[in-house]
């Protein structure tokens, strides 16, 4: 080889060498998404998986997200929140209402009868937490808060009307549920969404209060003959979750990969998960029809008398948040305008 050839030659493996170099630099990201429930049940389905790729994309590549569903990476589905917060996981999705009072401003949207259908809440959520609740978010990157549809019971015993549910040990998912089971008749019984088909099996609980998203991921309509809703355009009851991912984790990325987390972080992604919820309600009742199961929606009248002795909830939340200086009252009305306001959309 002449001179002038291993020249050219030297000089492009240099460039090469050099135009190689920031994609050999570029920073890649494995981020491990903890939650509780199976793989194949909605929200893991229709919203985590989704989002993960939509993530995975919009990175090219760089950012990898592990999902490890059924509390894979080990603890209890009240701990998720605090895993996110400490590090022990890189994001979770949760329930906020697991761990009792510490989203005090957050509750104001499980207030009975406050909330519908769970794509245009979950919007009202994200933009009343931005306006009222970012101090209860402030340790953690926030991604996404959410809703469910409406809520609703199922029951090993028909409830035709309030007097039935009287006595009756009631599964309830949040402090705020179990506060409205009390002002009902019934004896709420604490426990995460996971502990409900062996509760309902061993007789632990006659019904439990879940949409019907989640009822077939736990086999629910296998379990319970009854399923009891509510006249109108608002569920008895709902839950708030989060999407949340450790801050330090998201605050050593790379400008451009942080892009990436908060394009995919908001409003949109609270409606994402939202309506993951709402087609998840339609999948559920489908499941309950196909088993021939008693499936009861109670007239307008009788829909009243349960809104009447459930807004009593109201004020045991107001006087309770009064406690901690928080104005119940003023919150309630900024939730139920916004969610006025989404759902005309």
């Amino acid at each position: 080889m002449n001179r002038k050839r291993r020249t050219l030659v030297g000089a492009a493996g240099a460039a090469a060498l050099c135009s190689a170099a920031p994609f050999a630099a570029a920073q890649q990201v494995t981020l491990r998404f903890h939650q509780m429930l199976p793989p194949q049940a909605t929200i893991p389905a229709r919203a985590i998986v989704p989002w993960a790729q939509k993530v995975e994309k919009d990175s090219g590549g760089r950012i990898r997200v592990q999902h490890f569903p059924s509390m894979q990476l080990g603890g209890k589905p009240p701990e998720l929140f605090d895993q996110a917060k400490d590090g022990v996981v890189d994001i979770i999705w949760t329930v906020l209402g697991y761990t009792p009072g510490r989203f005090p401003k957050s509750e104001v949207f499980e207030l009975p009868f406050s909330s519908g259908r769970a794509e245009p809440a979950s919007r009202a959520f994200w933009e009343y937490v931005q306006k009222n609740a970012q101090d209860e978010f402030k340790d953690v990157k926030l991604i996404a808060v959410h809703v469910h549809g409406p809520g609703m019971f199922h029951s090993l015993q028909p409830i035709n009307k309030l007097e039935d549910l009287k006595g009756m040990k009631v599964r309830g998912g949040s402090r705020m549920i179990n506060i409205m089971l009390e002002q009902l008749g019934a004896t709420p019984v604490g426990m995460p969404v996971t502990q409900v088909g062996e509760a309902l099996s061993k007789g632990v609980i006659t019904a439990t209060t879940i949409p019907w998203e989640v009822v077939p991921a736990l086999k629910v309509e296998q379990m319970v003959k009854h399923h009891t809703g509510f006249s109108g355009d608002r569920g008895l009851y709902t839950q708030t979750f989060a999407v949340a991912m450790n801050r330090a984790v998201y605050e050593k990325l790379p400008p451009d990969l942080k892009k990436v987390i908060d394009d995919n972080s908001g409003i949109e992604v609270a409606a994402l998960f939202g309506r993951a919820m709402d087609e998840g309600d339609k999948i559920g009742l489908e499941a309950a029809r196909k088993r021939g199961n008693n499936i009861v929606m109670l007239d307008e009248k009788e829909t009243a008398r349960w809104r009447e002795a459930a807004a009593k909830t109201r004020d045991v939340w107001f006087k309770e948040v009064a406690g901690r200086g928080i104005d119940g009252p003023k919150l309630a009305a900024e939730a139920e305008a916004l969610i006025a306001k989404y759902n005309k959309l």
